[in-house]
């Protein structure tokens, strides 16, 4: 398999599969990918005692590099291949302090495609579907 001759789509799909190696970002905020399709995503996510702030609790960069990961994911599912994509703005809202040790859902969905810039939004969310976070984020193509 060669990245450079795959659709944004299949990539993604190759990561969830276990056929690509976990990007090191994925190790330092645990999260995976369960579930890819056409301008959605869906990964777990779990912080533990290595994500604190000074106050003790989850630091806020821990929802808001998942929510990069997920709306940036989605993203890729829509590129062709070859293409890529970089975050350029990133507006997240914290609903509610992040547990420690539970394991949340976080989705991505793409809202618009236009010919250089693709928008698509985030939510962390626990199994009774209760928000922890959620963003919206501009992403450019870059060809």
């Amino acid at each position: 398999m060669n990245p450079k001759e795959m659709t944004g789509l299949q990539i993604m799909q190759a990561f969830a599969q276990g056929l690509f190696p976990t990007p090191g970002i994925a190790k330092t905020m645990p999260m995976a990918p369960v579930e890819v399709e056409q301008g959605r995503v869906v990964f777990t996510a779990t912080a533990n005692e290595s994500h604190t702030n000074p106050l003790g609790g989850v630091h806020g960069g821990f929802a808001a590099t998942v929510l990069d990961s997920v709306t940036g994911c989605a993203t890729h599912t829509v590129l062709a291949a070859g293409e890529g994509y970089g975050t350029i703005d990133l507006n997240i809202k914290m609903c509610r302090p992040i547990p420690f040790n539970k394991t949340l859902r976080a989705e991505g969905k793409v809202i618009n495609v236009s010919k250089s810039l693709v928008i698509s939004e985030g939510y962390i969310r626990d199994e009774n579907d209760k928000i922890y976070a959620f963003a919206t984020a501009t992403n450019m193509i870059i060809r």
